[in-house]
């Protein structure tokens, strides 16, 4: 697709052009407006309100405050509630602190996929 094609389209999604869309190199927009026009905005194998929240928590690790604005209100857009925001929240910071725990440690990784099996294998029969 050309990159007069792309920009159609962009205007076409978005009813205008963000500037920071026309502030990327023409040839990365190429390429990467077709990622994001599939995987953050349209069909997938998981579903639209599940991505932005995932994004949204990768956007909180990032602690970036354009990523977190855009994919809270798309989550929001595609039905997440304030109640499943609010437990994204305590999701993201409580794998924020095992993984500070873990790498304050220095935490031998052969020790933790051990443990982590057996953890699993002990909890499946608990079921």
């Amino acid at each position: 697709m050309s990159y007069q094609q792309t920009v159609k389209e962009i205007e076409s999604t978005f009813g205008s052009v963000p500037e920071f869309f026309r502030n990327t190199p023409q040839d990365v927009m190429t390429q990467m407006w077709p990622l994001m026009k599939k995987y953050g905005l349209g069909e997938s194998v998981i579903p639209q309100k599940y991505r932005e929240m995932m994004a949204l928590a990768a956007a909180a690790a990032l602690k970036c405050p354009y990523c977190q604005t855009f994919h809270k209100e798309s989550a929001k857009m595609f039905g997440a509630t304030e109640a499943e925001l609010n437990e994204l929240a305590t999701v993201v910071a409580q794998t924020s602190f095992w993984s500070a725990i873990l790498h304050t440690q220095n935490y031998d990784m052969n020790t933790f996929m051990k443990e982590l099996q057996a953890m699993g294998e002990y909890m499946s029969k608990k079921k």
